[in-house]
């Protein structure tokens, strides 16, 4: 199964907001999810973004993939550096075992 963490609409008409949900990639966007990690609201300034650090630390190392839109929130958050560093020294580590 695919699983994908994407961005999920919520609000009225005009006034979007939106949660961060993992769902299985083949479902639809405001379908049946997963997990809610977050929310997003891109109407107040600056844009509020509030995602638990944990929860999508461990989707992602489970294989998560973020949409392009959900990609650059957690770039914002400072959460996708992260895991990039922690991926990293995870590598560094294996190879330095096998050496």
């Amino acid at each position: 199964m695919a699983v994908k963490i994407r961005l999920k609409r919520m609000g009225k008409k005009k006034a979007p907001t939106y949660r961060v949900v993992v769902a299985d990639a083949r479902s639809p966007r405001d379908g049946r999810i997963i997990e809610n990690i977050g929310w997003y609201n891109p109407r107040v300034e600056p844009s509020a973004i509030n995602i638990d650090e944990e929860k999508a630390l461990s989707w992602l190392n489970h294989g998560a993939q973020p949409t392009e839109s959900v990609e650059s929130l957690l770039k914002r958050a400072g959460i996708l550096g992260r895991w990039q560093e922690a991926k990293a020294s995870a590598k560094a580590e294996a190879s330095q075992a096998s050496s």
